[in-house]
């Protein structure tokens, strides 16, 4: 599955603008990118970024993050910033701030509604408690640590897109 990383930067933009302007933490911009696609994928058996997801302790985590989230900073249309919340022992929590407002023309009406349930149903949530979520579904659970997770291991989960 390649890349859409016209749509991989609008997602992180639009869950950005969505949740008041940021996402607070690495760990929940993988998980609402990991339940937007792997969500998706369930419902109409294709992702929406494109991106393969790792089964690494803290939870699945997109391979590309690290690459689409600098390319976005340095065409800046994202911010990151280093925030020290719990103490010197830990490590900073990244703040993923959007610059700009999301191009809803790269997406179609399937995925947009997805997007939307995605904010609805984990926005509020944070990462600790989105990594909880992740750890108890098929796919994470049925994926060997630090391997790829199926994308088709989600025919397992049965998830309830009645608010879809």
């Amino acid at each position: 599955m390649p890349i859409n990383k016209k749509k991989y930067e609008q997602v992180i933009i639009y869950l950005c603008s969505k949740l008041k302007g940021e996402v607070r933490g690495k760990k929940k911009l993988a998980k609402l990118l990991y339940y937007s696609d792997f969500d998706f994928f369930e419902k109409f058996q294709k992702s929406i970024t494109g991106d393969v997801y790792n089964a690494y302790p803290k939870g699945p985590l997109p391979v590309m993050l690290g690459k689409v989230t600098s390319m976005m900073v340095k065409k800046k249309l994202l911010k990151i910033d280093s925030v020290q919340e719990w103490g010197e022992e830990y490590a900073p929590t990244e703040v993923y701030k959007c610059s700009v407002k999301p191009d809803l023309s790269v997406f179609n009406k399937n995925e947009l509604k997805m997007l939307d349930r995605i904010v609805r149903r984990y926005g509020s949530l944070n990462g600790e408690q989105l990594a909880e979520l992740s750890h108890a579904e098929a796919p994470y659970a049925a994926t060997e640590s630090y391997k790829e997770i199926p994308y088709e291991f989600t025919y397992y989960r049965g998830t309830d897109f009645s608010d879809l």
